[in-house]
């Protein structure tokens, strides 16, 4: 069973707690995907996203997409390392080396025999920003999505479209899906800002990340002013 802590499309989570429950009375290995939003818990506002996953199996965190380290890096907590082995391990006599206690080898915990130094890209972020610098970049994005989200909320031509629990603002125009479409379109053709989108409900919803370890207030000002504006253009009388 997965269990997701900040899902991709709208950063939604879900109720781990009872979900570990179930699975411990069904015997059910738990996995909790926190590839996104698991970095949050460095904050302590929002150490509560992770408390119910200390009864998981398994647990995964991307460092590459909200740690500021290149990609590709995920971060795997396994509680039980022999069934992980047991799953992947395939073993040929040439394969077959003495056990070290102090190098582990982990051609047996992937599908991967052989990978190259990811972990070094975390060490020096971790290193270098230390973790009150990585709390107080993650707090400020988080600030960043719930103004944007704000003011989405007071205006009159968009909507939100799902809460803002992290760095992610789903929402759209108060208009049609193509209207949205085209809306997105021109937003990314500025080449001054650069949206996603997905579907909410089936309707084609926007989605600002704040993400970027340079963001700051005033790159989404300008989003958010860009969007006003061109809205206003794509809405007028030609």
């Amino acid at each position: 069973v997965v269990a997701t802590v900040g899902t991709t499309s709208t950063t939604s989570v879900d109720p781990v707690g009872p979900i570990s429950a179930i699975c411990r009375r069904e015997d059910i290995w738990l996995h909790v995907d926190a590839a996104y939003a698991g970095a949050a818990a460095l904050v302590p506002e929002y150490r509560w996203i992770l408390r119910d996953a200390a009864a998981a199996d398994s647990v995964v965190i991307n460092p590459h997409k909200w740690l500021f380290t290149p990609f590709d890096l995920s971060a795997l907590f396994c509680r039980r390392m022999d069934m992980l082995r047991q799953a992947f391990a395939l073993t040929p006599e040439y394969l077959k080396t003495p056990e070290d206690a102090e190098v582990r080898n982990l051609m047996d915990t992937g599908i991967q025999l052989g990978r190259r130094f990811r972990a070094l890209k975390l060490w020096m972020v971790l290193r270098h920003f230390g973790a009150s610098g990585l709390r107080a970049r993650l707090a400020e994005h988080m600030r960043l999505a719930r103004l944007f989200a704000g003011w989405v909320d007071a205006s009159t031509g968009f909507e939100l479209c799902a809460p803002v629990p992290f760095s992610v603002v789903c929402f759209r125009a108060r208009e049609s899906d193509g209207f949205n479409a085209t809306l997105l379109d021109r937003l990314n053709d500025s080449g001054e800002v650069f949206l996603s989108h997905t579907r909410v409900g089936g309707r084609f919803t926007l989605r600002l990340a704040v993400g970027h370890i340079r963001t700051t207030e005033a790159h989404v000002t300008l989003a958010w002013t860009l969007l006003q504006r061109v809205a206003a253009e794509l809405t007028s009388p030609t």
